[in-house]
């Protein structure tokens, strides 16, 4: 595979610079840093490249000013933290792309935002208008307000999110290690690092830890779930040191630099980017092996006779997942009923739904159609 069909031709980047980039081991932020981010993103964009950035760094600056050591582990703290620094944040970009004769413009968005179908949209068109204005978006989760339960969790999430958003070419997920290796090559020495992959490759999972730096909430596991959600929509990944020199201007002549993860195919259509999107399901339906292989082998629609087991509280139109026997989730879609309809369901042949329901409602619980494979 040839590097230059994902860097030399992509021309919309999302780029997702970590907080180990961003600040002084957590003495705030590392102005000297950003003052090379920006250059070089300026770089990009004179070569006709759209950029969006996702940038980490908040709650490290909010740490900062408060004089604190540890990152906080209560949510509240966490706010706190990241409402205080993230003024900062922005305003540090935006005084050095001021320089550059660039826009800037700041987005906080939340898991609502990306799970909510209308307000999904409404940031769908809002950034598209931004980059029609040739306005740069600078973005963010708005930690200060997103409940626990709700939150997106790291930002190398949030960026494949973006990615499938503005049907990005191309995700950059800069952080303080080479790319993703065989082995941690903290602990040892033959680790050998991973220069192109399919982002599918069911092989990366074992050589992905779950370890979160001092500063940042997201290990290499979450940069290769990231690279996998971006490669839904037809975008690759590229997981690089942001300590190269001029990382981000060199990557876009193709130099092979970290680890090109490559998407199997070209996308999936909108209203099925937005369903696997989401970060969390309102249930889920447990699936015989003839089920399972019909919607895998075959692209069918998951009819009630294929369901052993449902769990969750949903009404029609949520996200549920789709288990295999195992219990792995192999598909993701929008019911057409609710959990306690569902419940009655389980093993029932469709011409037996208005028998037991007392109306004639859809054949399918979940039509191929608002369907994802996992």
């Amino acid at each position: 595979m040839s590097r230059d069909k994902y860097t030399k031709q992509a021309k919309r980047w999302v780029i997702k610079i970590g907080s180990a980039l961003l600040t002084k081991d957590g003495k705030g932020l590392d102005y000297a840093a950003i003052e090379d981010w920006t250059h070089q993103i300026a770089q990009l964009r004179q070569n006709g490249i759209e950029i969006i950035l996702v940038s980490s760094g908040s709650v490290a600056e909010g740490m900062s000013r408060m004089g604190w050591q540890t990152r906080p582990t209560e949510l509240a703290k966490l706010q706190a933290a990241a409402a205080i620094g993230q003024t900062g944040l922005i305003e540090a970009y935006e005084t050095r792309f001021k320089k550059h004769r660039i826009q800037a413009a700041q987005i906080l968005l939340t898991h609502d935002d990306v799970s909510n179908r209308k307000r999904y949209l409404n940031a769908r068109n809002t950034l598209r208008t931004l980059l029609n204005l040739n306005a740069l978006p600078i973005i963010n989760e708005n930690d200060t307000v997103a409940l626990e339960e709700m939150r997106l969790g790291d930002n190398d999430t949030l960026a494949a999110l973006v990615a499938n958003l503005v049907e990005a070419d191309l995700l950059v997920i800069l952080t303080d290690q080479e790319g993703l290796f065989d082995k941690d090559p903290r602990h040892h020495d033959d680790a050998k690092l991973i220069s192109e992959e399919s982002a599918n490759n069911a092989e990366l999972q074992k050589y992905v830890g779950d370890i979160s730096t001092a500063l940042g909430s997201g290990g290499m596991a979450t940069k290769l779930t990231a690279a996998q959600r971006a490669a839904r929509s037809g975008c690759a990944t590229i997981i690089a040191s942001g300590r190269e020199n001029n990382v981000l201007q060199r990557l876009s002549t193709g130099e092979s630099i970290g680890t090109l993860l490559v998407p199997d195919n070209t996308g999936i259509g909108a209203r099925k980017q937005w369903i696997v999107a989401q970060v969390q399901a309102s249930g889920a339906l447990y699936l015989d092996a003839g089920a399972s292989r019909a919607i895998i082998e075959q692209g069918k629609s998951l009819l009630p006779v294929g369901v052993t087991a449902s769990e969750g509280d949903f009404k029609r139109g949520d996200i549920v997942d789709c288990k295999s026997t195992e219990g792995v989730v192999i598909a993701r879609g929008l019911i057409n009923y609710s959990s306690d309809e569902v419940s009655q369901l389980h093993k029932t042949a469709s011409h037996d739904i208005s028998d037991l329901l007392g109306y004639s409602g859809e054949a399918e619980l979940i039509h191929r159609d608002n369907l994802v494979l996992i």
